[in-house]
């Protein structure tokens, strides 16, 4: 034992020795697929056609339990690339650009320091304000061309990102169908086409033509998706490479689908992750190749993990923990979130461990087939509104379209692994405990982490005038709110009677009048009462809470006070601020017409910031503030005038 002890331990330090030298050292090789639930034939898919991702897996580590820390990609990728999850960092929105911490400058600059070339090709939505110092940072080259064969000197060790877009929601279901033809399904054979009549429906897609379409596109697309792997692991072969670099490829959340992207279901959440390490490298983790492993494992991980195979230090910021080398360790639960994307208003948090997927959500009257201006470009969205009041829906069916959704869900993902029995109202004492240990681990998480999704967008931007959502949450003083009081606020949005939120609308803090307020739109109907204090909260003097009170009267047909304070919150600079105001109008439909003019206004104020014909991937936090502002009011007038 001592012979062995101290043969791993000058292993160690021999390891140590040619890094800090220039020795040899292992690269890195990362590729992401876009909007991909685990549909591989090496999960067991098997109408997926993916042979090099199959191949990949017999010499790799193949994680079952695999999850993105939001089911949309900006929030995922802020956490990727620094090691702690976005509502931590305040970057929980998508497109935010709240500020960040400077020494948040993404993890590959660590392997810079240390020799390493890095590229990434080519997706860089850090999510805040940060991104374009994250990019300098980080990368040696950020580009559409990015490749480790860039290098100056091909014995530099390399940390090479491929995003692949290919499998992304614009190419399975938004693009117009003769595009995708053109652009992605004539890349492949005819045997490798999917066949519609054929394609396995899930429980909760109702069986029609176009979503059978649509269903069978995506598969295309992750077979063309597969072909780039290949392409990419041809190119490692030819440059002698892959005995030198470790590879892992995974999905940066669940499938560009419907119920899929978007939802803390694990539709939305579960991802795909293989891991291989070639044999040269064994001292840095022992994989046993082709083998699976149920370990539970997030996005705010894979940074700790990369540095730690790499032996280097892991940076306190981060909330991670090493799931591969050394000291590596193991999650009892991960969590997800889900908050603002582009226009639509959510906030939701969810806890999962190997069986079980508890959800909550602190906005139930918002469904979760919300409308949303660029996925709706999809014909298959049409398909699900047009059948959305259909009686032969089923229940998984109508769970995705109702206009509401539980405020809790309980998941036994094992017996139930597409999550269509919700047990959380389960009379069961198994269930009942079930939940009530995942819900104390959530709320746990969500005051240890200092989550900061439970503050509205626009009274943020108030509090962060001289520094940054996460250095405020951490500061000890907690200014201008309480954590502790604004969650319990959020918590009783469906749940308590209205006498309770209609007390809260009287608090000092306005996060918890705010929070009232939402409890009073959730509401089945409201009394004299609340129609009285809602009314007094259309002069707050937080314009957040003056937005939700007159959303909640007029959601509640209470529109001569409440329609010109949405129309007054349009002209806001805090563009937040309009946004929730955009948005709230646009779900009232017919009731807003009154203040049309206004809409117009602001809709013309809003392409001044952002010139129509922009491109979508510009991120410029003004310019996509104004890009989900006219989404809602161009949504609003074209349905309305």
């Amino acid at each position: 034992m001592k012979i062995h002890s101290l043969l791993i331990s000058f292993g160690y330090s021999l390891f140590l020795w040619q890094f800090s030298h220039g020795v040899e050292r292992p690269n890195i090789l990362w590729i992401t697929a876009e909007d991909m639930s685990p549909t591989l034939g090496c999960y067991g898919d098997e109408f997926a056609t993916t042979p090099h991702l199959d191949k990949l897996a017999q010499r790799s580590l193949l994680y079952t339990h695999a999850f993105a820390s939001a089911p949309v990609c900006s929030p995922s990728r802020s956490c990727l690339i620094n090691g702690l999850p976005a509502t931590s960092q305040g970057t929980h929105n998508m497109r935010s650009s709240f500020p960040i911490p400077k020494e948040m400058s993404g993890f590959p600059t660590l392997l810079r320091e240390k020799g390493y070339y890095t590229s990434n090709n080519v997706k860089t939505d850090y999510n805040s304000a940060n991104f374009e110092a994250i990019i300098k940072s980080s990368w040696d080259e950020s580009s559409p061309k990015a490749h480790w064969r860039n290098r100056k000197d091909g014995k530099t060790p390399f940390f090479s990102v491929f995003n692949l877009m290919t499998s992304h929601q614009s190419r399975t279901m938004v693009w117009p169908y003769e595009k995708f033809q053109n652009e992605v399904q004539a890349k492949l054979k005819d045997a490798q086409i999917h066949d519609p009549a054929k394609v396995p429906l899930p429980p909760y897609y109702p069986d029609t033509p176009i979503i059978r379409k649509h269903l069978a596109r995506y598969y295309d697309c992750v077979t063309a998706m597969d072909q780039e792997v290949g392409n990419i692991l041809n190119q490692l072969r030819d440059d002698k490479l892959e005995d030198d670099t470790i590879i892992f490829f995974y999905s940066d959340h669940g499938s560009g689908m419907p119920r899929h992207k978007r939802a803390l279901l694990d539709s939305g959440m579960k991802v795909a992750l293989l891991v291989h390490i070639p044999e040269k490298w064994k001292q840095l983790a022992n994989i046993q190749p082709g083998t699976q492993t149920k370990q539970l494992v997030s996005f705010q991980d894979f940074a700790p993990t990369a540095l730690n195979l790499l032996k280097l230090p892991i940076p306190k910021f981060m909330e991670g923990k090493p799931f591969l080398g050394d000291n590596s360790t193991s999650h009892q639960y991960v969590f997800g979130h889900r908050d603002r994307v582009d226009e639509v208003q959510d906030t939701a948090r969810s806890v999962r461990n190997k069986r079980y997927l508890y959800i909550q959500t602190f906005k139930p009257h918002y469904g979760y087939n919300q409308p949303t201006a660029w996925p709706d470009l999809g014909e298959i969205r049409h398909e699900f509104y047009r059948l959305q009041n259909s009686a032969s829906l089923t229940p998984p069916q109508k769970h995705f379209v109702a206009s509401r959704r539980p405020v809790e869900e309980l998941y036994d993902c094992i017996n139930d692994p597409q999550n269509l029995l919700n047990l959380a109202n389960s009379t069961d004492p198994k269930y009942r405990k079930v939940k009530q240990a995942l819900k104390q681990a959530l709320f746990e998480n969500i005051k240890e982490t200092r989550d900061l999704g439970f503050l509205p967008e626009a009274y943020l931007w108030d509090l962060c005038p001289s520094t940054t959502p996460y250095e405020l949450a951490r500061s000890g003083e907690q200014v201008g709110y309480d954590q502790g009081r604004l969650v319990e606020a959020a918590s009783k949005v469906g749940v308590v009677e209205i006498a309770e939120h209609i007390r809260d609308l009287g608090a000092d803090d306005a996060n918890v009048r705010y929070w009232a307020a939402v409890g009073l739109t959730a509401s089945d109907k409201l009394n004299n009462e609340a129609i009285s204090s809602l009314s007094k909260a259309l002069g707050d003097a937080s314009i957040t809470v003056r937005i939700e009170a007159a959303n909640a009267l007029a959601t509640h047909n209470q529109t001569k006070k409440s329609l010109p304070v949405l129309a007054m919150a349009l002209e806001s600079q805090n563009l937040a601020a309009v946004q929730h105001a955009a948005r709230c109008i646009e779900l009232l439909g017919a009731k807003a017409k009154p203040i049309i003019p206004s809409v117009k206004e602001c809709d013309k104020r809003m392409k001044i910031i952002r010139p129509p014909g922009t491109s979508p991937v510009v991120v410029q936090p003004d310019k996509d503030a104004a890009m989900f502002i006219f989404f809602s009011t161009e949504a609003f007038l074209r349905d309305n005038s």
